[in-house]
């Protein structure tokens, strides 16, 4: 009798088992179906919202980068070179036969003699300095950096503190660059957005710095041209000094485009919202 009944509450229960086992199986699948979009719909909502960084915005952000990398080389080339501002006497003022024109930066002078015979008859002053020079360039390192010494460049001498003041804004402003840059590598090797914040700050502060530099070093030439009227000079600020002004627009532009890209909406949309066709 015992037997009997489990055999028969077995026999009962089994088809229930094996149907509710065949369609288990289905409402797993389905289950795993409906899932598996649902998680992808959740890491493209935080990708697009998040902290993460989109595939649309990595483009942005990569062609933004280049724009700075163009500052940075820009800002390299200035800072390097030495034609920051020419300097000219009269092309009579020495003699006859030969004058001297000069130019320099933040780091070094060099001077050039031409002969009065192959400048130009309508230009005053000596020079051009891209003129072929009758003998080699005289270039020589500002020593104030090392022994403190001056020199002496027309009967005149350079303004000491504002030269090197310049020259410490542009290696700090170099320096800043170097680390915005770091920031987006960082940026877009991790995905996340949260280094773009710090970079544009970077970027934005090394352009500001970039435009004191220029501003501090206009200020030592003028100087530098008030220490002796004995002998009077035409100046003019040369291709240097453009590079280091496209550097710090490029590097400003930049940090605020970065800074754009971090907001949680479209600024474009922001301002100029899209009008309901159906109204």
């Amino acid at each position: 009798m015992m037997w009997s009944t489990f055999i028969t509450q077995d026999e009962e229960v089994r088809p229930g088992n094996a149907l509710a086992g065949a369609h288990q199986p289905a409402g797993g699948l389905e289950g795993l179906m409906g899932r598996g979009p649902r998680r992808k719909q959740r890491h493209r909502t935080f990708s697009s919202s998040g902290d993460g960084i989109s595939e649309s915005q990595e483009g942005k952000i990569k062609l933004t980068f280049f724009m700075a990398v163009t500052g940075i080389m820009l800002t390299v080339l200035g800072v390097g070179t030495e034609f920051w501002v020419e300097l000219a006497p009269s092309k009579s003022f020495f003699n006859n036969q030969t004058c001297l024109a000069a130019h320099f930066g933040v780091w070094k002078c060099c001077t050039k003699t031409f002969s009065v015979s192959d400048i130009d008859p309508k230009r005053e002053s000596c020079g051009p300095l891209d003129l072929h020079a009758q003998g080699e360039s005289n270039c020589t390192f500002f020593k104030f950096y090392t022994t403190g010494e001056n020199i002496v460049l027309f009967q005149k001498t350079p303004e000491k503190d504002l030269t090197v003041a310049s020259a410490m804004f542009a290696i700090f402003s170099l320096f800043l660059m170097a680390t915005g840059a770091i920031c987006i590598i960082m940026a877009i090797s991790k995905g996340v957005q949260f280094f773009l914040k710090p970079a544009s700050v970077c970027f934005i502060i090394s352009g500001v710095l970039i435009f004191v530099c220029l501003i501090i070093f206009h200020q030592s030439v003028l100087s530098f041209l008030a220490s002796d009227q004995s002998i009077p000079l035409h100046h003019k600020m040369s291709w240097s000094v453009t590079c280091m002004g496209f550097a710090g627009a490029l590097v400003i532009i930049a940090g605020a485009l970065f800074w754009i890209l971090t907001l949680p909406y479209s600024l474009w949309e922001k301002c100029f919202p899209k009008k309901n066709s159906d109204i």
